[in-house]
């Protein structure tokens, strides 16, 4: 019989897609006290691809690629995704003149071999975590970077974000091999 093993922590991320014209430092300063230091910002970048969030958001939207420097548990996303839930909601209020969404926050993690992300919304790919959360594997690391998958959002199957993906997976692999030496 195998017996179990360790898990190894991962990378928080979040995929932060925002109204142009709303505070962007108060978001990060939200979501820097619920999960701690950033330790990697990639730029804005126009959300373009899809009109998915046109009604509910409006327009013009960016999407901001962060990651936060404590490793967590993977499972620990369910509850990531809950706050993350009712941290929208507040933001909204605080911070819409519209009465439009202002904020919405994907959050995941990534490790040396993939990138997940939590969701709300089922999906024949999607592996429920309970409490009405779902983990959505978008990308396994492969010839230089995470691969999508057909189901992939499509700004992130297009690449526009690889390269700082990239950049969280050096930052996370530092971090690896130091817990895994003090472990």
């Amino acid at each position: 019989m195998a017996e179990t093993q360790a898990v190894s922590p991962v990378k928080l991320i979040a995929a932060i897609l925002f109204q142009a014209d709303i505070s962007l430092p108060r978001v990060l300063e939200v979501l820097r006290n619920e999960w701690g230091t950033l330790d990697f910002q990639g730029s804005d970048r126009r959300f373009d691809i899809t009109d998915y969030y046109l009604s509910e958001m409006g327009e013009p939207l960016n999407r901001r690629i962060v990651s936060f420097e404590k490793l967590v548990p993977p499972e620990s996303i369910r509850q990531a995704k809950l706050r993350s839930n009712d941290l929208e909601r507040s933001l909204v209020q605080e911070l819409s003149t519209s009465g439009k969404r202002a904020v919405n926050l994907d959050v995941g993690y990534l490790d040396h071999a993939k990138i997940v992300l939590a969701s709300v919304k089922f999906a024949g790919q999607k592996i429920h975590l309970g409490d009405g959360i779902y983990a959505d594997l978008i990308g396994r690391y492969a010839r230089g970077r995470y691969q999508p998958f057909e189901w992939t959002f499509p700004d992130f199957r297009d690449g526009r974000y690889d390269e700082e993906l990239g950049q969280i997976r050096t930052i996370y692999l530092r971090q690896l091999r130091t817990w895994r030496l003090e472990a």
